[in-house]
């Protein structure tokens, strides 16, 4: 999921390659995005990009042509807010090789067209037209320091601290920018167990005054203020040496921002190696994870804290535990980690087919001789008015009997 860096460095790629390009006509939304229409539309317009935290703003800026009289309708500027939910990304292409989950189109004024585009392949991004930042996002963790600083630690009393503080540093009220490889890196940097509650993580630390920490977002680097009691180089120095997490939860940002590329993108390998290699905890082998109370997966290295769900289950162990049950079956069938042989499939196929058969067979048995029974005695009743001279198992016609009846009567008279 992108995080604060990746949605910076989105910004600084729309603002460079749409640097000196000219837009025009309507933005187009795709037909399955259930996003909302951006009403917008202009001959000639340029775009620029910002961003706060998790949110990227762009800016449609109208240019305005020699000779276009005062009076007439001018287009007016428009701001379009940006979240990128779990895949969201700007892409700058040719029109005619759009990209395929491409929901939003901002089309350039040339011949042939280019396009840039709003890319979110599992579509949970989103966009609001004549936006602003989200009043309920905190202050940017890497380019509004002090700030971000002071609303956390004026704000301790908060419910949102009683929680464990890996679940805490994704509250973007307080830490805006961090996500989840973010926290994992910065707690494991400081060997704090995630599930630790955040209120006894951050209670101990003070308010620090300024000291190199305003970052000017265009640029991307540090800019201290001036002080005549301690030179820069002493500064960094005490900052290095005893960062608490406040501090590193600016730092490690920063560092995934001047590294450049794109930061956490593990669908292009290329441009993924570089970041994977600077990942210290986050997915690494060796490190144990574990299923928050929201259900997401933190990486940390030994003891997981004092409120770690009893229940909670790490996704590895859960595909060992399928495995184990396969080894299982197999040690019964005499082969570890393979299916079981083609014969002794047939045998037990074959067995199971006889019992089938053979209980079939029985039930068929049984109604016979119940037909039978039921036969054999409507045969006995049938006989018993018949004459003793009569022989077994010949049937006497009606007519027949009562001739036999009248001549046996008049012999006795």
């Amino acid at each position: 999921m992108p995080e604060g860096p990746e949605l910076h460095l989105a910004s600084r790629f729309v603002s460079r390659v749409c640097a000196g390009v000219v837009f025009s006509g309507p933005v187009e939304k795709s037909e399955v995005s259930k996003n909302s229409e951006v009403p917008f539309t202009c001959d000639a317009y340029c775009i620029t990009a910002t961003s706060r935290g998790k949110e990227v703003r762009l800016t449609l800026t109208p240019i305005k042509e020699e000779g276009e009289p005062h009076g007439g309708k001018a287009c007016q500027p428009m701001d379009i807010v940006f979240r990128f939910g779990m895949s969201g990304f700007f892409q700058f292409t040719a029109g005619s090789e759009m990209p395929k989950h491409a929901h939003l189109r901002f089309y350039t004024n040339e011949t042939p067209r280019r396009a840039l585009s709003f890319v979110d392949v599992r579509r949970f991004g989103s966009w609001e037209p004549n936006g602003d930042w989200q009043t309920d996002r905190g202050p940017c963790v890497m380019f509004e320091y002090q700030s971000f600083r002071d609303n956390v630690l004026s704000n301790l009393s908060d419910r949102a601290f009683d929680k464990p503080i890996c679940e805490a540093m994704l509250n973007q009220k307080y830490f805006n920018g961090i996500g989840n490889y973010l926290r994992a890196e910065i707690l494991y940097r400081l060997k704090i167990p995630p599930f630790m509650k955040a209120r006894t993580v951050l209670d101990g630390l003070l308010p620090k005054k300024r000291e190199l920490l305003e970052v000017k977002p265009e640029q991307g680097q540090c800019q201290p203020l001036q002080d005549s009691e301690m030179s820069l180089s002493k500064k960094i120095k005490v900052k290095m040496e005893s960062p608490d997490i406040l501090d590193l939860c600016h730092s490690v940002p920063m560092e995934v921002i001047n590294m450049g590329g794109k930061g956490y993108d593990p669908e292009k390998p290329d441009d993924y190696s570089t970041f994977q290699a600077w990942l210290q905890c986050y997915c690494v082998p060796g490190m144990k994870s574990l299923r928050d109370h929201n259900g997401r997966t933190i990486w940390f290295q030994g003891d997981p804290g004092p409120l770690a769900p009893k229940v909670s289950k790490s996704p590895k162990a859960k595909r060992k535990g399928k495995k184990q049950g396969e080894d299982k079956t197999d040690r019964q069938q005499g082969v570890k980690g393979e299916p079981p042989a083609k014969g002794i499939k047939k045998e037990k196929e074959g067995a199971q087919n006889k019992r089938v058969k053979s209980h079939s067979e029985s039930k068929k048995t049984k109604e016979n001789k119940r037909k039978g029974s039921r036969s054999s005695e409507g045969r006995k009743k049938k006989s018993k008015p018949e004459r003793e001279e009569d022989a077994p198992g010949t049937a006497v016609p009606r007519r027949q009997r009562r001739r036999s009846m009248r001549t046996k009567s008049e012999k006795d008279n």
